[in-house]
C-alpha cells in the first residue's frame, strides 16, 4: 500500500520544520520544497537541507528540493530580500512586521507546490494505468501571522483553493492542510516535542537545524536575536521552560532578556 502523500513549503524555520516532524509522525511520505527568492535569511534553507539529511538517517521518507528564483529579489520591495530596508528589531505585531511582507510570496509559492502535488496525485502507478491518489499541501501558518501576512489567512488559502480547483484537471485529488492556522508558536513548539518523542528523535539535534531569524548574521549564520521573528520564537521556547539550541549572535540569556523587554514594551503601549 503506498503512503499517504503529502507536499510541504519547507522554508527552514520552526513552524515548517515542526509540520515536517508532525506529517512524518502521522506516517507522511513527504516531498519538501524551499525556495531561493533572495532572501537575508538564506540560512534557513541551509538549515533545512541539514534537517532532511539528519531525518534520513533515522529513514524517514523526505525527499528535498530547493526551487531557485533568480533576479526575482531585485524586483521585490521588501526587508526581508537582499538590498531591502533593515529588518525591524521590534515585537512580532502587525504595526511593526508589515514591511517584512514579501509581496505575493505564498501565491508564488503556492503556485509551484500545487503543480507538484497535483503531479504527484496524478502520477501513473504502473505504465498502462493512473491510479489517482490524495496528496495534501502541507503549510505552516500560524495564527500569529495572519495579522501581519494577508497571504497567511483563511480567506487567502479558499480563494488560493478555488483558483486552482478551476484551473486543473484532477484537482479534487489536492487539498491544504493547515493544523497550526488558529495555534500560536508555542503550541506549536510543543507539538514539535510531542513528534520528536513519537519519532524518537533528539529534540535539539533537530531544533538547532532550524532558522528563525530573519536577520542572521551573514557570516556566521547565527540569528541575531533581534527580529520580530526571533523574539517570537525565543519567547515560544521560553514559554515551555527550554533553551533554544539554535546559537544566537549575544548568546542565550542575552537574546531571552532582549525579548522579554521587547515584549513588556509593546504590551505597556497597548
Amino acid at each position: 500500500m503506498n503512503k499517504k502523500q503529502a507536499v510541504l513549503s519547507l522554508s527552514g524555520g520552526l513552524d515548517s520544520s515542526t509540520l515536517l516532524l508532525h506529517l512524518l509522525a502521522n506516517g507522511y511520505e513527504v516531498t519538501a520544497l524551499g525556495f531561493d527568492y533572495g532572501q537575508k535569511h538564506r540560512v534557513e534553507l541551509e538549515r533545512a537541507t541539514e534537517l532532511v539529511e539528519y531525518l534520513k538517517t533515522f529513514n524517514q521518507p523526505v525527499t528535498h528540493q530547493i526551487i531557485k528564483l533568480d533576479g526575482l529579489s531585485q524586483l521585490l520591495n521588501s526587508a526581508l530580500v537582499t538590498g531591502g530596508k533593515d529588518v525591524p528589531h521590534e515585537y512580532y505585531a502587525a504595526e511593526n512586521q508589515k514591511q517584512t511582507v514579501v509581496p505575493n510570496r505564498n501565491k508564488i509559492f503556492s503556485s509551484i507546490t500545487q503543480a507538484v502535488a497535483l503531479s504527484i496525485a496524478t502520477k501513473p502507478i504502473t505504465d498502462d494505468c493512473t491510479i489517482g491518489q490524495e496528496v495534501i499541501i502541507a503549510l505552516g501558518v500560524h495564527a500569529g501571522d495572519s495579522d501581519i501576512y494577508p497571504d497567511c489567512r483563511e480567506e487567502f488559502r479558499q480563494a488560493d483553493l478555488h483558483a486552482f480547483r478551476v484551473g486543473n484537471w484532477d484537482s479534487h485529488l489536492v487539498d491544504f492542510y493547515t493544523p497550526y492556522m488558529k495555534v500560536t508558536k508555542r503550541e506549536i513548539l510543543q507539538d514539535g516535542t510531542d513528534s520528536c518523542i513519537k519519532l524518537g528523535l533528539n529534540f535539539d539535534e533537530v531544533y538547532k537545524r532550524t532558522n528563525t531569524s530573519y536577520d542572521p548574521d551573514p557570516i556566521t549564520g547565527k540569528s541575531s536575536g533581534k527580529s520580530g521573528a526571533d523574539i517570537e520564537r525565543i519567547l515560544a521556547f521560553n514559554s515551555l521552560g527550554l533553551v533554544d539550541p539554535v546559537e544566537y549572535v549575544e548568546g542565550w540569556e542575552k537574546s531571552l532578556e532582549f525579548a522579554l523587554k521587547a515584549e513588556k514594551d509593546f504590551l505597556g503601549k497597548k
